[in-house]
């Protein structure tokens, strides 16, 4: 580790020294002070704190590493990589790591292991999840960091059974198709396909191809522990809609907003979006549903939701009118269920065999043919209402 050395004794001798995560190594008229947790030593000559640094080489390492390797030019990104691994991530931006992150540290970063323990787990690999990534960083016997990206869904699966990749551009295309092929409008939305890995990034690639699939997940993130997090409520969103989204301002009317609890329930769930949605109905009005447990917060509606209240908007301006049919109780049962499955996503988990499932595709083609007439009408009642797009 000798350029570890090199770098840190003669950033020591200069200016105010070092200091990071508890260690700290200073010089003045009397020679290098230094300092960890565990000991002090004073008075000692470059040769003495060479010695002395060999000894506790796990913080020599880690100080070369956030300071020379990663250093101060993105604080987002150096505050992504230190919660990664569990160190404590300073929500102020001054970088030396030394605070967690206070009133604003919303990850719970104020019990960051010590640089001693943080080594021992680093060593065995140290998993954050982001979404639906996972996040794997390991240490080497220089303290290098090299970081490992999988799906969370796929934290078990032998690396050798998935596709490598390795540049962080890749992940544009293994965002935008789910599982079944289908393109995902919402890049957030819960539904990423798996199959790869991204074996041996660095910290700069790492949060590229973090950010490849989830634009702006981190800059938002650091905001937010900031106390700086801008966000847009649905009232201010919806107020900046012109064309033909300007139609969902009509939406807004009366005293309440139990429409927009609709839409954040059908939309931003955490089985529907990997964003913890912060915005409200207004600055004073939250919403009754709950936001969601998400790593990184959404700062306002998305276009997904905006194109949905559109149709919605249009939906909820029809007149009601009264249907009369005779349903049994099952049948009544098994219509709440396939609304409940086609809600939830649940209908390719239902086995063709299992006639007992009320989403079971033999159970409704049997509904449809007993209660749908020659015009699709159900009970044989026509609609009678246009459908006004």
């Amino acid at each position: 580790m000798g350029h570890h050395l090199d770098a840190l004794v003669d950033a020591a001798a200069t200016g105010d020294g070092v200091s990071l995560d508890g260690f700290s190594v200073v010089h003045d008229d009397a020679g290098f002070r230094l300092e960890t947790p565990d000991s002090t030593l004073s008075g000692l000559t470059e040769g003495g704190l060479r010695e002395a640094l060999a000894d506790c080489d796990d913080y020599a390492t880690n100080w070369y590493f956030w300071s020379e390797v990663v250093g101060e030019s993105s604080p987002q990104r150096r505050a992504f990589l230190r919660w990664v691994e569990g160190a404590s991530v300073d929500a102020g931006g001054d970088g030396d790591g030394d605070e967690a992150g206070g009133d604003n540290d919303v990850d719970g970063d104020n019990d960051a292991a010590s640089v001693p323990e943080r080594y021992d787990a680093l060593r065995d690999g140290v998993s954050r999840e982001w979404g639906q990534l996972l996040v794997t960083v390991t240490v080497d016997d220089h303290g290098e960091r090299s970081y490992e990206l999988r799906h969370a869904d796929e934290a078990d699966a032998d690396r050798d059974d998935l596709d490598p990749y390795h540049e962080p551009l890749a992940a544009r295309q293994l965002a935008t198709y789910d599982e079944k092929g289908r393109y995902r409008p919402l890049k957030t939305g819960n539904n990423l396909a798996g199959g790869w890995v991204f074996p041996d990034l660095d910290g700069r690639d790492l949060v590229e191809t973090v950010e490849t699939f989830y634009p702006a997940s981190v800059p938002n993130w650091y905001r937010e522990r900031r106390g700086e997090l801008d966000v847009a409520h649905w009232e201010d969103a919806i107020g900046r809609q012109t064309g033909m989204y300007s139609v969902v301002k009509t939406w807004n009317r009366g005293d309440g907003h139990e429409h927009v609890n609709w839409v954040a329930e059908a939309c931003c769930d955490d089985s529907q979006c990997v964003k913890r949605r912060e915005w409200q109905y207004d600055d004073e009005t939250d919403l009754d549903v709950d936001g969601g447990d998400g790593a990184f917060p959404c700062r306002e509606p998305c276009s997904v939701v905006i194109a949905a209240s559109r149709k919605w908007t249009r939906l909820e301006g029809e007149e009601t009118q009264t249907y009369e049919f005779e349903l049994t109780p099952s049948e009544k049962e098994q219509v709440e269920d396939i609304i409940e499955a086609v809600a939830d996503d649940r209908t390719d988990d239902i086995r063709e065999a299992d006639v007992y499932e009320g989403a079971n595709r033999y159970r409704a083609r049997f509904l449809r043919a007993k209660l749908f007439d020659d015009e699709s009408n159900l009970g044989g009642v026509p609609t009678d209402a246009s459908d006004d797009e």
